[in-house]
């Protein structure tokens, strides 16, 4: 993979993109086409109804197969409750704080699984695994499973299990946990100072248990965990994302950013592009139309082809991305 178009698929992979619009249209094409991004993201803003996602998805797709590029991961946040992109046509589900059950946990992960694949979305952005400790106004209380470690742990598998054996791949977030802060990462960058053994006794089991059910995704969040790393938050850190997430723990699937479009990250787009090169994630998160789409890609190709040893990581996150397609998309 030395020639430029290779370069430019190497780097595109490594891209989810947000996009306006119900429609195909220039901004998809150009998404697909010219950047060869490995996904997209859908929003309320892009959804009407189930039948017209499904047309949006299948041209997405067509689209990508004629310009000789890999299927599309079409992503969705449908916890259910407070974040369910999903509304008019689909299920409406209270959220994880009301699953209380293993029985709860499979309905909704199956039911959601079904309504996704009926119309072309192949990844939803779930569970959240945060564990938000009894008594707290944690950020996260409206959108956690209630209870300890191992309750959140075998709700959070069930869900993971059941949407993966309907074909849908999932996403464990928000990798270290964040059920501990109470500032919105939206708007604020929230700093946890807890050492790593606190964590490893708590908030970090649910999402060793997701590695080891062999979760398709892991998202990073935007928080500055000031005992693990002085200097980057999780979804820019290599000691968070490497060290500790492929390290330590073993994790080899699919590394992703929570949205960097959010106020928390704090970092020009190249600064934010360099770091995730570095700590090995292979897919930024961004979910707005706008420049830093732009930069985001053209800075991927240029670390890509100056620096021997972003490249070589790059084939390997390449892989792994297109390895997770050949499981679940049928891509040889």
């Amino acid at each position: 993979m030395d020639d430029s178009h290779d370069i430019r698929v190497l780097a595109g992979q490594r891209l989810m993109l947000g996009f306006d619009g119900t429609q195909f249209n220039a901004d998809l094409a150009y998404i697909i086409g010219t950047l060869k991004a490995g996904g997209i993201i859908l929003f309320s803003r892009n959804v009407d109804h189930p039948g017209q996602v499904k047309i949006l998805c299948r041209n997405c797709q067509a689209y990508a197969r004629q310009c000789g590029l890999p299927p599309l991961i079409i992503s969705v946040d449908q916890e259910g409750g407070t974040v369910a992109r999903l509304k008019d046509g689909f299920t409406r589900f209270k959220g994880n704080p009301h699953i209380r059950t293993v029985e709860e946990a499979r309905h909704f992960a199956g039911t959601t699984a079904k309504e996704l694949q009926a119309v072309g979305i192949n990844m939803n952005l779930a569970p959240v695994l945060d564990i938000v400790p009894s008594g707290m106004a944690s950020v996260m209380k409206d959108r956690a499973f209630k209870g300890d470690e191992k309750k959140v742990s075998k709700l959070g598998l069930e869900v993971i299990q059941t949407l993966q054996s309907r074909g849908i791949m999932a996403v464990a977030k928000h990798f270290p946990g964040i059920g501990r802060t109470v500032l919105d990462s939206h708007f604020h960058l929230p700093t946890l100072d807890l050492p790593l053994e606190t964590l490893e006794k708590s908030d970090l089991i649910p999402f060793a248990d997701a590695i080891d059910a062999e979760v398709s995704g892991m998202m990073l969040s935007h928080i500055f965990y000031s005992r693990l790393d002085r200097d980057w938050q999780a979804s820019l850190s290599p000691v968070i994302a490497d060290d500790l997430l492929r390290g330590k723990l073993g994790y080899n699937g699919i590394v992703m950013t929570d949205d960097l479009d959010m106020k928390a990250i704090g970092h020009d787009m190249e600064t934010c592009i360099h770091q995730i090169l570095k700590s090995r994630i292979d897919m930024a998160l961004i979910c707005h139309k706008g420049p830093n789409i732009d930069i985001a890609a053209d800075t991927i190709q240029r670390l890509l082809k100056e620096d021997p040893v972003l490249y070589e990581a790059g084939k390997q996150s390449y892989k792994r991305i297109i390895g997770v397609k050949n499981t679940y998309l049928n891509f040889p």
